[in-house]
């Protein structure tokens, strides 16, 4: 918002530069998780600079919720946040710690914003001056256990909305923070407070949203600045709030084709500037342009209400756009919060996931292995840690659930292998997810089909172009994959860890005591080619190229041996392709 950025500016300037207790000094690690907002919020913006105390500011005007402008860096390069990137203001108990306090006793609570134009014009909006994302998400994390805070506010304009580097970032951060939160049992909700014009986001605030879905970084409110269209044109503010806020709706529709429209509505918010914004006279939001937004905004049950800014509601300049202390004009001290403030009301979202298996079926030859996705997604509230495990396996199957937890909008593995034993039928496989809220399940349906006799040599699918493991089976990150093969579309990718060696493997039948050799290409650092059960015999190579690599072996009585590929253990992924036996 820029109607600060001269004061703020002038503030930053001359902050003391000897550093303050800061992040370090700040976050207690103790405090209780937050009680999340309602799911209806009147939260006009603070002016946190002007020395004012926010809870008696809050206590006069009956705005039981604000929203705290702003935090940032004290210089470009830096990875602290201060108030107004202030240092003599860290994030801490002892700035603001007691209006917040105060402010949540009489039942309501802050929203701490980062950003705001002087911030996004200057790099010291805390994404765009540190390049380290697990310091941002650590000065998020912080701000979160320091004031007990539920939600966070990204005011982005300016410089901001073309910093690619610092968008990127920022969202990295949000998803480390939602994990973390998702951890440690806390909810936390983030806002990005965005420009507009009358007909929704400009592209770059359409690109910040897009970047967040390719980061998997929740936006839980889109919240709009419904001032300042620099057109030229006169503007009746109350219907290009609405006809905004319709074009955002619809653009979130194309973002987000799984929410519905009462989701939709529900992650919109809308700020004003009340009065004569800094465009001036033809941008001026009148009591009476209040009462019709509000009147709209609870028909379309929006999530956020705010304006620009408590210090600016009076009347005590009339005839003044853009002055930081009263509207610019003719009002009672407190109308547009005394029009807003019965917006706050319901309840905060409660948490909640879905799950889903896919494909949800699959058939496979007795003795060989089939594996699904599971997808699991945020359907309200905040994401939760996510519990996953797989049930309903009759004798020689085994499902299993790789990893056995995930932050809710992430995915996991269905692995499930058969044993030649498995007798033919179909089989529904639940796969169970639990968290705090409750528990979701899904079904993959397994039909389990007679055993496919072995192809001349024994050795199935060795060249993987089925474009699928079975009958081979691997440890966990096993895969069929397209790059790098040595010949035809695909190849196999064994997937060694500190714990594991990746192992793939085949189970083949051959001629009992007869003579034999395994051949294979393999790439990658320790690729090691074999077989054992019914004959021991191995080799191995490290390369960066394809490699051949010849295993000669002789069977035991029953002709029955395990066919391996694997590498060793933390050297990175290992490679196979065109396995045969002769």
């Amino acid at each position: 918002m820029r109607l600060r950025r001269t004061i703020q500016a002038a503030l930053t300037a001359c902050a003391t530069l000897a550093a303050s207790a800061g992040l370090v000094a700040a976050g207690t690690g103790s405090a209780q998780a937050a009680t999340p907002l309602p799911s209806r919020v009147f939260a006009p913006y603070f002016e946190s600079w002007t020395g004012q105390s926010p809870a008696t500011l809050a206590a006069q005007s009956g705005a039981k919720y604000l929203t705290m402008a702003f935090l940032q860096a004290s210089a470009k390069g830096s990875c602290t946040p201060y108030w107004n990137g202030d240092t003599t203001k860290p994030v801490s108990s002892s700035t603001f710690g007691a209006d917040i306090a105060t402010i949540r006793a009489n039942g309501g609570d802050v929203i701490p914003s980062f950003g705001g134009y002087t911030a996004d014009h200057n790099g010291t909006e805390i994404a765009d001056s540190c390049t380290d994302v697990n310091q941002i998400a650590a000065a998020y994390e912080s701000l979160v256990t320091t004031y007990d805070i539920s939600r966070i506010d990204l005011d982005i304009e300016d410089n901001s909305l073309t910093n690619a580097a610092g968008i990127d970032r920022r969202n990295k951060a949000i998803k480390l923070v939602q994990d973390w939160a998702a951890a440690n049992g806390r909810s936390v909700q983030f806002s990005y407070t965005l420009p507009t014009t009358t007909s929704g986001l400009a592209d770059n605030g359409l690109a910040v949203l897009r970047n967040a879905i390719g980061n998997n970084a929740r936006v839980d409110v889109v919240n709009m600045m419904t001032f300042d269209y620099y057109d030229g044109a006169t503007h009746d503010m109350a219907a290009d709030t609405q006809t905004s806020a319709q074009s955002l709706y619809n653009q979130l529709a194309s973002l987000y084709p799984g929410k519905s429209p009462a989701q939709l509505w529900g992650s919109v918010g809308i700020t004003e500037m009340v009065g004569v914004d800094d465009y001036g006279a033809a941008e001026t939001f009148t009591v009476a342009n209040a009462a019709t937004v509000y009147n709209w905004a609870v028909s379309k049950g929006i999530n956020t209400l705010s304006f620009w800014a408590l210090q600016r509601d009076n009347g005590g300049c009339p005839g003044t756009a853009g002055n930081d202390s009263c509207s610019g004009i003719a009002q009672n001290t407190w109308d547009f919060t005394h029009v807003f403030a019965p917006f706050t009301g319901g309840t905060p979202a409660t948490n909640d996931f879905s799950v889903a298996v896919n494909p949800n079926s699959g058939t496979v030859a007795a003795g060989s292995s089939a594996s699904a996705s599971i997808a699991t997604a945020v359907t309200s509230g905040s994401a939760q840690s996510v519990s996953l495990s797989v049930s309903g396996a009759p004798a020689g199957v085994t499902a299993t659930v790789t990893p056995g937890s995930v932050t809710a909008g992430n995915s996991a593995t269905l692995n499930v292998t058969t044993t030649a034993a498995a007798a033919a039928g179909t089989y529904p496989l639940t796969v169970k997810a639990s968290a705090p809220s409750g528990t979701h399940t899904a079904t993959y349906t397994l039909t389990v089909t007679g055993t496919t006799p072995p192809p001349p040599g024994g050795l199935a699918n060795g060249g993987l172009e089925t474009g699928s493991l079975a009958p081979w089976t691997c440890q966990s990150g096993g895969a069929v994959v397209t790059a790098p093969v040595h010949s035809g579309s695909y190849a196999l990718q064994a997937a060694p860890t500190e714990s594991q060696t990746g192992e793939c493997t085949q189970t083949v039948t051959l001629k009992p005591n007869t003579s034999y050799t395994l051949s294979g290409w393999v790439q990658g650092n320790y690729a090691y080619l074999g077989v054992s059960g019914g004959a021991n015999a191995s080799t191995w190579t490290s390369s960066t190229g394809w490699t051949k690599l010849s295993v000669p072996f002789t069977t035991g009585a029953n002709g029955t041996v395990t066919v391996y590929l694997h590498g060793w253990y933390g050297q990175g992924n290992v490679y196979g392709d065109d396995f045969a036996i002769g």
